[in-house]
């Protein structure tokens, strides 16, 4: 076989498209971050539950918020039997799969949380991966408000679990059910509805003119590709747009008794008569219902409010939905103004699991988009950015006698320190680079003449590269050897100790 045929066999290294790699720094401080979502969650009597990373694909329904068929909006495949199995494209159609197979050992309602990747196959964009994390938090057998209260008071509580400040952040609230009663009112028909629900979801990302495109003729994106509107009159989408930026006043929404519901009422009667159905009332006297126990819980309408522009994307939402969104600006690397918009949502889906069980099972829940909440935390400044320090390393000077420096190392780790031994095989300079680019704190050496007198050396990196900077000739360095120190081996761990308190 030539060179050239060899060559044409290799692999490209390449990563499929609308998929990425996380490092260590961001997978630490995303740890870090859902560790502090999960301490809520448990808080509030949530249990953790992990479900598979597919299931067959009629399970999964055709909720898609972009596509109306299962094979089109997932990544799917065949088993042995001829049977279709897809990656679960968020991890609350799952949840109904398994609510349902184990009902009756279920305490009813069910609470339980799960944090976990999930798969979209979608086109990809800036920022819109095929892959992505959600934590979700989920209620499953009651219809009392009440639990929709919770999700809401959770969002919140969530957020400022993680530093963000009121002020910063919103969590949103409306119904599926008022959205119901104000098409009707639009008079838009039953096969137009989902289109018109998904064009309304887009506002937080479009903006008014572009839900107003996606309701007319269409819009066309930045790349050229064309989506198809839902061909309204005019007269129908003004009506929308009109409901989806009606401001209610906070002094409106914090009025004692049902205030809200007559204020929303009468605002709707002015613009559309006969906006009166009991759906649609239902719908307002739940929000209202929600206003009265959060208030009473002590959360305010800065944390926690109406807003008729909050739709959600999936089919399966049946009565109240919300989103947090995070109202803090920030700028962009051309320093244009950036707003995160939302990090989360959920709602009510009464519908999902009765798919199994004939039976209506009444549900709701929330989800935090993990990977747009980190960014949005880093560019607030709560998410460490800089290189945290790696593990310290122990540098083999004498390969003969790995075993005595891998002992080193586990006495150091017993110590509760994090430490590496060097495992190459180069020589010492190699290892000191390999230490660098590890962001060693400082390394432990002990050559021949140290062992002979019962020492190691202890290399402070961290000090020695500030105080490389003040030293002009290798003379003076070698002369100097600054930051580092001889110690008995029997006080090593306190001397790596010593050096690491400095850079806590």
């Amino acid at each position: 076989m030539s060179k050239k045929t060899k060559k044409a066999l290799r692999p490209k290294a390449r990563l499929p498209k609308g998929m990425r790699d996380v490092e260590a720094a961001e997978l630490r401080a995303v740890a870090e971050m859902t560790e502090k979502i999960r301490a809520v969650y448990e808080r509030y009597g949530f249990e953790p539950l992990d479900t598979p990373a597919f299931e067959y694909t009629d399970a999964l329904g055709k909720f898609l918020p972009d596509q109306d068929r299962p094979n089109e909006g997932v990544f799917s495949f065949q088993d042995e039997d001829e049977q279709w199995l897809s990656l679960r494209y968020d991890l609350t159609a799952p949840l109904a799969r398994y609510v349902a197979q184990n009902y009756d050992a279920l305490p009813k309602p069910f609470r339980r949380y799960q944090l976990g990747p999930v798969w979209r196959n979608e086109k990809p964009g800036p920022g819109r991966f095929r892959q992505f994390m959600q934590f979700d938090a989920d209620t499953v057998g009651t219809d009392n408000v009440a639990a929709d209260a919770e999700m809401c008071m959770l969002a919140a509580d969530a957020m400022e679990a993680l530093g963000i400040k009121r002020g910063d952040y919103v969590i949103r609230v409306n119904s599926r059910k008022v959205l119901d009663g104000v098409m009707d009112a639009a008079d838009i028909p039953p096969e137009k509805r989902l289109t018109v629900l998904r064009a309304i979801d887009k506002y937080d990302r479009l903006g008014i003119e572009g839900v107003r495109q996606l309701l007319g003729s269409g819009r066309k994106d930045e790349s050229g590709d064309f989506t198809p509107g839902a061909e309204l009159p005019e007269r129908s989408a003004n009506l929308l747009l009109d409901f989806m930026t009606t401001d209610i006043p906070a002094e409106t929404e914090a009025a004692e008794g049902d205030v809200l519901v007559k204020h929303q009422v009468s605002l709707m009667e002015r613009e559309w008569p006969g906006l009166d159905t009991p759906e649609f009332l239902e719908g307002i006297e739940k929000i209202d219902r929600i206003r009265q126990l959060v208030a009473g819980c002590g959360f305010g309408t800065d944390r926690i409010r109406f807003d008729p522009s909050v739709v959600r994307g999936l089919e399966y939402y049946t009565g109240l939905v919300f989103e947090a969104e995070l109202t803090f600006q920030v700028e962009d690397e051309d320093g244009r103004p950036v707003r995160f918009g939302s990090v989360g949502g959920g709602g009510r889906y009464d519908g999902l699991v009765s798919r199994f069980k004939g039976a209506e099972v009444p549900a709701t829940g929330f989800s935090i988009g993990v990977s747009r909440l980190y960014a949005a935390l880093k560019a607030l400044g709560k998410i460490e950015t800089g290189a945290k320090h790696g593990p310290v390393v122990v540098l083999v000077m004498d390969h003969d006698r790995t075993a005595d420096y891998a002992r080193m190392t586990q006495s150091l780790r017993a110590a509760g320190i994090r430490t590496e031994m060097y495992v190459g095989t180069a020589g010492m300079k190699a290892q000191m680079k390999y230490a660098d680019k590890r962001a060693a704190p400082c390394v432990v050496i002990q050559g021949e003449d140290e062992r002979a007198r019962g020492e190691v050396q202890i290399k402070d990196l961290i000090e020695g590269a500030k105080l490389s900077e003040q030293i002009e000739d290798n003379v003076s360095w070698r002369e100097g050897r600054p930051a580092q120190f001889s110690v008995p081996e029997d006080e090593m761990i306190e001397a790596v100790q010593s050096v690491l308190a400095r850079y806590r």
